[in-house]
């Protein structure tokens, strides 16, 4: 059933690390400030948008998953909306931010000429902002139900466009950097046309907009946020542990090839990330279904093997990374010292890579069984209180340099794996079956009778 689930949602997470490599090979066929202005954009929107997004909408996933395995259906379409209008909403300060981020930027010591590219990328980049508010509730509002093949289908056919897309507006309009932003949106967009169309014309799947009254859009919003707040310190502790290695890099010598090395290499751990996102998202839905279900024996059953399947493919990650580190970065770029530094750092990341499987599998369990809580802790402790001082400490003072803000992720990765799993095996599985009929009851109005496919 895992793997049921799993592939997907694994295709999809493939198709959509494809197209950021699509971004990041025009990128660097601009050049090195390019590369170093747009990963340093990238990044930036990570940190401050779309983590955040991703985060908030993460507390879907329990609330849905869990109403879903206990037939409430039109707990999903309330949901649903409130997270896009959640995400809305949290799209205002972060517009405001974006419109002065030469500010910042300069505050945060980086480069000139790398700022001003940097600008440039994230002022065209507004409009996505609003696609990614509904499509990231979109996806888990189907994804929720077991219909992953829509997103697939809806992704492949954007992955597809993407690429000419990027051609007309980069290359032959010659729009450069504003052309790769107005691909993102495109790219953005059309995932959002295509599942709106598939849920329209399906006989599958529940509709959102059926079912819903003014009473039930003000209604029942505590959940989700009581989710959504420690969800989003979750998720964004560790994306912008990542970010703030970016911004390290900035401050080494030769920051244009630095900070381009270290765009490729999170570029690589995305690509690596897929494998255990999808088992992760499936342990998730699994989790929250079996709970939702009253079946607490199955949900640490699905545990257990997730965890076990994304820490194998954790050496596989290794394995890969060492083999693939003199030619990987000859994709993106030819400057001998950017690929210098990947070539140097990509056995160190595959390293980092045995750690992250297994706890991003194991965020799953959490997730799916509603504590966001406990994750949001582990990874402070993990990222920040170990992970980052080590990282400072090897890089700044101890004089290694570059490879010493990689040394310090495999410290925070193998500390969080390490509590996470500590945290499942004392879980009581019967306890999280009880909270999960709670949370569903609060979440919406009782409804076991109610269909929302019509």
């Amino acid at each position: 059933m895992l793997g049921k689930i799993a592939c997907p949602v694994l295709m999809t997470t493939l198709l959509i690390c494809s197209k950021s490599m699509i971004s990041m090979l025009f990128l660097g066929r601009m050049g090195k400030t390019e590369l170093a202005g747009g990963s340093l954009a990238i990044g930036f929107a990570n940190i401050t948008a779309f983590s955040v997004m991703k985060g908030l909408s993460m507390a879907m996933d329990p609330i849905c998953s869990q109403a879903f395995g206990a037939r409430r259906w039109s707990v999903l379409s309330q949901t649903y909306l409130k997270t896009f209008l959640l995400l809305l909403f949290v799209c205002i300060p972060i517009s405001i931010l974006w419109l002065n981020i030469d500010h910042v930027f300069h505050r945060l010591g980086q480069d000139h000429s790398i700022t001003k590219v940097a600008k440039v990328y994230l002022l065209f980049s507004l409009p996505e902002l609003l696609t990614h508010a509904h499509l990231i509730p979109l996806r888990s509002f189907l994804r929720v139900q077991g219909l992953n093949l829509p997103s697939t289908v809806a992704t492949a056919v954007s992955t597809i466009l993407h690429l000419p897309i990027c051609y007309l507006f980069v290359t032959y309009l010659n729009l450069r950097v504003k052309g790769l932003a107005l691909s993102s949106i495109l790219y953005t967009l059309n995932t959002n046309i295509g599942l709106l169309i598939y849920i329209a014309l399906s006989k599958v799947s529940l509709k959102p907009w059926v079912g819903l009254t003014i009473w039930s859009t003000f209604h029942g919003w505590w959940p989700l946020l009581s989710l959504a707040l420690p969800s989003v310190f979750s998720v964004c502790l560790e994306w912008w542990w990542y970010e703030i290695i970016l911004f390290l890099g900035g401050r080494l010598s030769n920051p244009e090839s630095s900070v381009g090395a270290v765009g490729i290499l999170m570029q690589t751990t995305g690509t690596f990330y897929v494998f255990p996102n999808a088992v992760s998202v499936s342990i998730s839905q699994r989790v929250g279904h079996e709970l939702g279900a009253g079946e607490a024996t199955r949900a640490k059953r699905a545990a257990v093997t997730g965890i076990s399947v994304a820490l194998s493919f954790g050496f596989v990650a290794l394995a890969l990374a060492i083999a693939l580190r003199s030619v990987w970065g000859k994709m993106y770029i030819n400057d001998p010292l950017t690929l210098a530094l990947i070539t140097n750092t990509l056995p160190i990341l595959g390293l980092a890579e045995v750690g992250n499987a297994p706890q991003t599998a194991a965020c799953g369990a959490l997730m799916g069984s509603a504590r966001p809580k406990v994750g949001a802790r582990i990874n402070l402790a993990s990222f920040y209180i170990i992970g980052l001082p080590v990282a400072v400490l090897l890089t700044f003072k101890l004089g290694i340099g570059f490879a010493g803000l990689w040394w310090g992720l495999v410290a925070a990765q193998y500390s969080c794996v390490v509590m996470m799993l500590y945290t499942l095996y004392q879980t009581d599985w019967k306890y999280q079956a009880v909270r999960a009929e709670e949370l569903t009851l609060a979440a919406g109005e009782d409804d076991l009778n109610t269909s929302l496919v019509a």
